[in-house]
């Protein structure tokens, strides 16, 4: 096969896209949550006659891409205020509940309750149904006989939250 000499000579007219790519880094800035489609919306409503190809092209050379969301509920536990370890005894507890169910197919909680640095258990409280006085009363029974903790942990579960104005 023989191609013609002006084919293989080609040299493409394309025009210089700086104008372009200046204004696509410009969208991209100040629309942080735009993609490429969005973009060559905007740019079309501008009165850019280009192409969403043309576009998703220039948007990737660039580097630019859509940035995920982090979820606001998974944070590192490490970067948590007062998440540091325990350096003696009754300083830090965590608490948390477990669950199972019985052979009759009753559901159990159980309260746990952790010393971080020890690891001695004060209380494992075993109930069908927690209320929020309950966990409160659990505690104070526990407190008055280990002492009070300089701070107690507990993960972000709903299981901690109660509308009772009780405590």
């Amino acid at each position: 096969m023989i191609a013609s000499r002006s084919s293989y000579r080609y040299k493409p007219l394309r025009d210089d896209q700086a104008e372009l790519k200046k204004r696509i880094r410009e969208i991209a800035e100040t629309h942080a949550r735009c993609g490429y489609r969005r973009i060559h919306v905007l740019l079309r409503r501008e009165g850019w006659l280009v192409n969403a190809k043309r576009i998703h092209r220039l948007y990737t050379e660039m580097g630019l891409q859509l940035r995920n969301k982090t979820s606001k509920r998974r944070v590192k536990a490490k970067l948590r205020e007062g998440s540091s370890d325990a350096i003696r005894p009754n300083e830090t507890w965590a608490m948390d509940f477990a669950h199972d169910q019985l052979a009759t197919g009753r559901r159990l909680r159980v309260l746990t309750v952790v010393d971080t640095f020890s690891r001695f258990s004060p209380v494992l409280d075993p109930h069908f149904s927690y209320r929020g006085r309950d966990v409160v009363r659990t505690l104070e029974e526990v407190c008055g006989k280990a002492g009070y903790p300089k701070a107690i942990r507990v993960d972000q579960d709903p299981e901690f939250i109660s509308r009772d104005p009780d405590f």
